[in-house]
């Protein structure tokens, strides 16, 4: 008999209490207690190593952790609600199976699929369940041909002390389109809220002691069922572990305990239950990075990690590609211009998604790829970041806001200076912050603030990251993959590449300000004469600069205008205008050639 159906004690059970009492009458006696210990991740993209710049606590430090949680209780469970088998490159490389070994090493118990581990295929998630020493749980995903599972739908899991503990799995119904719709064509996402009603009352009936759903579901952001509504709706559940949403949940909704452990192993979330004489007593708290730095790591991971690096090497060597081109990724040009790097990255984005408009801010871009052979480790030199992409919606007034708030300190180099694909947009640095824009156009056409563009961005933007607070809180209406891995694909797919610096991004720049003269104060009077010193030697004036004697080719760099080219070539900028056939010659751009005639 189970102990949330044990409600009755027996006169058998009475009479020992009385005898104890009997027997000990300066005691009292201690209520029956079992305890569980449950430690849960989600949301892990990949990350395998300890990371002191991002805040990762690594594998290394969770092994060592939850291996000094089981000496207190061996009643543990290790536990993962998605999106673990896709993100970092050394993961991605290996299609997951290095992931799933590291966790079989690492002792996890269960585990159900978040959105991007479907971002291999379904068929590969299968295959990586079969590698598992552990099982994926989904009860919501079937086969839209016949209903059928391939995925077990809940795992009942008997204790040292006792205890059954039933865990079922359910996966958001948004990776239809938050993983690429290939991904997971002929396969059915059924209504969360429905299936967990549905595989409750199963574990009911098998008279487990305690249920706990390990669910993708999320809730900030979230469009479908979300792990509120089936805490709310769904009687039964004891625990829900929940991913998706990358929060930090510690929650009581009625009798369900809901906790989420944020992203990217940030945290450690730990569980204790303790049940005595069939009343359940839950309590969380998150281990964070602070908290986690003084954690001795464990050997034997810190090995594996190792190891994994040492294979990849190989494999990071490899070409993708070729370009024609320089692709410039400088710290102070990203961070004030157009490059070409950065339109490479942006159209990346644009053509992986079908967005209207790509932007990603210059500060993700670190590194230049010199021209030449394009090999994996370039790119993810030059895109280091776990990020991912997100599509979102926003107003054609919304862009305005993120585009001023991206050129608000030009000249200053700054790192969400923004760059962009599938529209352009002209900026006056002379003017106040914040009403810099001048002319945005989209897919050639001038912007229109009513309408609603589909953006495509990297997720920490799109979360408010960077001071895009415009973007924050929109729904993800798409998501996409690791931004190095779109690049990857983009450049195998073209072969070659020769991306332009070709005025997606142009300045009118602010009018140099002249000193005005500070004149001197009057000497003070002296009493007495005195003897008049020298005078001082006339100043020699500088010479001007030589006019040219041939023509010169010169290359537009940030922060250039045509009046400061004609100052330092001793002539009129009206000159170089009419010379070099330009319209407007407030619009020239870096990586411009302007030709000097000779004098």
């Amino acid at each position: 008999m189970s102990l949330k159906n044990k409600r009755v004690i027996s006169v058998i059970l009475s009479f020992v209490l009385i005898l104890g009492i009997m027997i000990v009458p300066n005691g009292a006696l201690a209520a029956e207690s079992q305890k569980l210990t449950i430690v849960h991740v989600n949301d892990v993209h990949g990350t395998l190593k300890y990371d002191d710049y991002s805040g990762a606590i690594g594998y290394s430090r969770l092994k060592a952790k939850v291996d000094e949680l089981k000496a207190e209780n061996p009643n543990l469970l290790l536990v993962n609600a998605g999106d673990t088998l896709h993100g970092e490159v050394d993961v991605n490389l290996s299609q997951g199976e290095i992931m799933v070994n590291m966790m079989n090493l690492m002792g996890f118990d269960v585990m159900t699929p978040g959105n991007h581990d479907f971002n291999y295929g379904y068929d590969r998630l299968l295959e990586l369940n079969e590698m598992a020493e552990f099982p994926i749980l989904a009860a919501n995903v079937v086969k839209e041909a016949d209903g059928t599972a391939e995925f077990d739908a809940y795992v009942i899991k008997e204790l040292e002390n006792g205890l059954k503990v039933g865990i079922f799995g359910i996966s958001t119904e948004e990776t239809k389109f938050k993983s690429h719709p290939d991904n997971t064509v002929g396969i059915e996402f059924k209504n969360g809220l429905e299936v967990a009603k549905e595989v409750v009352a199963e574990l009911e009936e098998k008279e487990v002691d305690l249920i706990v759903g390990l669910v993708h579901l999320g809730n900030e952001g979230t469009t479908l069922t979300t792990s509120k509504e089936i805490a709310e709706n769904v009687k039964g559940i004891d625990l829900i572990i929940d991913g998706h949403s990358h929060e930090e949940l510690n929650k009581v909704i009625g009798e369900t305990l809901l906790v989420q452990a944020g992203s990217y192993l940030s945290n450690i979330g730990v569980v204790e239950i303790e049940i005595v004489d069939g009343e359940i007593n839950k309590s969380a708290e998150l281990i964070n990075f602070e908290a986690a730095k003084d954690i001795v790591p464990d050997e034997t991971i810190e090995a594996e990690i190792a190891k994994i690096e040492e294979i990849n090497a190989p494999k990071k060597a490899e070409v993708v590609g070729k370009s024609l081109v320089d692709l410039d990724g400088e710290r102070a040009n990203v961070r004030t211009g157009e490059t070409t790097l950065g339109n490479l990255i942006t159209d990346a984005m644009r053509e992986s998604t079908g967005a209207d408009i790509a932007f990603t801010n210059g500060g993700g871009i670190r590194a230049s790829i010199p021209a030449g052979d394009i090999t994996f480790g370039h790119i993810i030199t030059s895109f280091p970041f776990t990020n991912t992409l997100a599509v979102i919606e926003v107003t054609g007034n919304e862009l305005i806001s993120a585009l001023e708030h991206g050129v608000d300190l030009y000249p200053e180099q700054a790192g969400h200076f923004p760059h962009v694909s599938g529209m352009t947009y002209n900026f006056d640095a002379g003017k106040e912050v914040g009403s810099r824009i001048v002319e945005v156009t989209v897919g050639g056409e001038p912007l229109d603030l009513e309408k609603t563009y589909k953006l495509v961005t990297n997720d920490f933007m799109a979360a408010g990251g960077d001071g895009y607070t415009m973007f924050e809180g929109k729904t993800f209406v798409g998501e996409g993959g690791l931004l190095s891995d779109v690049l990857v694909d983009y450049v195998k797919a073209q072969g070659e590449v020769n991306p332009a610096v070709e005025g997606r991004i142009t300045v009118i720049p602010a009018p140099a300000v002249e000193e005005e003269p500070v004149e001197e104060p009057a000497p003070a009077p002296t009493p007495e004469p005195v003897q008049e010193p020298a005078p001082a030697p006339a100043p020699i004036p500088e010479p001007a600069p030589a006019p040219v004697k041939e023509e010169v080719k010169y290359t537009v760099q940030p922060g250039d205008w045509l009046s400061k080219i004609g100052i330092k070539y001793n002539i009129d900028w009206k000159v170089l205008a009419e010379y070099n056939k330009i319209a407007n010659p407030n619009l020239i751009f870096p990586g411009q050639i302007i030709v000097i005639p000779a004098l």
